[in-house]
């Protein structure tokens, strides 16, 4: 992160603020003028009604300081080498500079400020008072002046700097967060779309064959809503287990209904056979794919015969899947082309949320139209 701007870290001045400063500078003043004032009246009259003078100067300009910081500074300076009184003033500005830690300035402010000091000092000593000492005095309060003004505008910034990472790392956060939320969605979209769908479409062929059947009698209709009716429960079911919303009445505990897998797809293509649909399944997989991978593959085998049903009723539908853990697994499908439109409902996003799923697992997913054949080719690598 680049480093910050004086101006940015400077905290804003409030009615307390310019209280304490303004305690700070008289206390400066008071010390630094009433020593010298009866030396200055014996110098000249006039001199110590100047000091005054000029002093309230230097209070009203201290106040223009971050405006012009150097400049405040600079001029304060020059008056405190007349004026004790202006010391105070002298000291704010020079603190001030010293928080920007910018050496030119540090400098500039460093050697006028200890020269005017100086200077005051000379024309105020009586001879009592050694000139060596008076040298190492305003030396040290020199230095004193500006490493005080440096830490303050290094706390400032390390404070600046803290509080700005922190704004960043929640920003980030609520940021990750939205992420999470939105992949979760869509992953139970896309879950949800790939189960519910497979199941609603077999609701929709049984009830379809209700429909156009008038001469069942009364068991082979109640056989056949029972039929209805055990799909819509497993319909239910595995929403259910989709949301993870069953849980263990004793314990609390979530009753998540295990993913299907590689070793479920046999029983898949079992269960679709049975309410009807004609299946030709070739499995040349070499090895047991891994959970993720099997469950990829399941997925969009179920989406195929899903989509087989609706839209090409009673087309034979050809699986194919191969593969190894050196070459990935490849899964093809293909039915003919149905006649008409479907009566089942779709929003089309059943292959859209499969090839996302696809390259999520590092894969691919094509579908499309062979002359009159619905092709359905998908490819998943062995260690997704």
């Amino acid at each position: 992160m680049d480093r910050p701007t004086p101006e940015e870290y400077q905290p804003p001045l409030r009615a307390w603020s310019h209280v304490w400063r303004m305690v700070l500078m008289l206390a400066i003043s008071a010390i630094t003028w009433l020593p010298a004032w009866e030396t200055e009246a014996d110098h000249s009259d006039l001199w110590w009604i100047a000091d005054i003078l000029i002093g309230v100067g230097a209070y009203v300009l201290v106040f223009y300081r971050r405006r012009h910081p150097l400049t405040v500074a600079v001029v304060t300076s020059l008056a405190g080498g007349v004026s004790g009184i202006a010391a105070g003033p002298a000291v704010l500005a020079s603190v001030s500079v010293a928080t920007h830690r910018r050496w030119r300035q540090l400098a500039v402010v460093g050697s006028l400020g200890f020269a005017c000091a100086q200077l005051y000092s000379t024309l105020t000593r009586t001879d009592e008072d050694p000139i060596w000492i008076i040298v190492i005095a305003n030396a040290v309060a020199t230095a004193g002046i500006l490493g005080w003004g440096m830490y303050i505008g290094s706390r400032r910034e390390l404070i600046w700097t803290l509080r700005s990472r922190a704004e960043r790392a929640e920003a980030e956060q609520e940021l990750r967060v939205a992420r999470a939320r939105s992949n979760e969605q869509a992953r139970i979209a896309r879950e949800m779309h790939d189960v519910l769908a497979h199941r609603i479409s077999q609701i929709s062929m049984h009830a379809g064959a209700l429909a156009f059947r008038d001469d069942l009698t009364a068991d082979e209709m109640r056989s056949s809503a029972a039929v209805i009716q055990e799909k819509a429960h497993e319909a239910l079911t595995d929403l259910r287990g989709v949301l993870g919303v069953l849980r263990d009445d004793a314990t609390g505990a979530r009753l998540r209904v295990p993913q299907p897998t590689y070793g479920d797809l046999r029983e898949l293509v079992d269960e679709a056979r049975a309410s009807g649909l004609r299946i030709e399944l070739q499995d040349l997989v070499q090895g047991d794919p891994p959970d993720a991978v099997g469950r990829t593959v399941y997925r969009i085998v179920q989406e195929g015969l899903t989509n087989a049903r609706k839209h090409a009723p009673g087309a034979v539908v050809t699986v194919q899947v191969s593969g190894s853990p050196d070459d990935g697994v490849d899964v093809l499908l293909r039915n003919p082309i149905g006649f008409g439109r479907s009566s089942t409902p779709g929003a089309g996003l059943g292959l859209v949320g499969l090839a996302e799923r696809a390259e999520l697992r590092g894969g691919r997913l094509e579908a499309g139209r062979d002359g009159s054949t619905f092709v359905l080719h998908g490819w998943i690598p062995w260690a997704a």
